[in-house]
């Protein structure tokens, strides 16, 4: 069993940056694939960004040379430093952790999640 906290979410103006922090539980965190993923209202969840077991990044394009994903495997921790925020990144983000070694696009490949942490872009 793992136990996902997220921290870091809040309000930003465009432009700037924010760095979100999951926590997890367990003592086999370094054989997780991790994830961070997103839903804005009346949207779909959406993959954000992935970090395998040997630290291979996969990231939505839309995202793609603005957020780094992640982990630090003494702490047990999985990290989204978001940089140059757009109003339309503003969602609840999501931590994910699969017990497999490839980034899932779906969801439904994650087996544990985190509460969610809200972040809101204004103009």
């Amino acid at each position: 069993q793992v136990q996902l906290v997220e921290s870091g979410g809040g309000l930003v103006q465009a432009g700037g940056s924010l760095r979100l922090a999951c926590a997890a539980s367990g003592r086999t965190f370094s054989r997780y694939t991790m994830a961070w993923f997103r839903q804005a209202p009346g949207k779909e969840r959406e993959l954000v960004a992935g970090i395998n077991w040997y630290t291979s990044t996969l990231y939505a394009d839309s995202v793609k040379g603005r957020f780094t994903i992640s982990r630090d495997n003494v702490k047990n921790t999985a990290y989204l430093q978001m940089n140059s925020l757009k109003p339309e990144d503003t969602a609840v983000y999501y931590c994910a952790a699969r017990p497999a070694a490839g980034v899932g696009y779906s969801p439904a490949a994650y087996d544990y999640w985190g509460q969610g942490t809200q972040v809101t872009v204004s103009l």
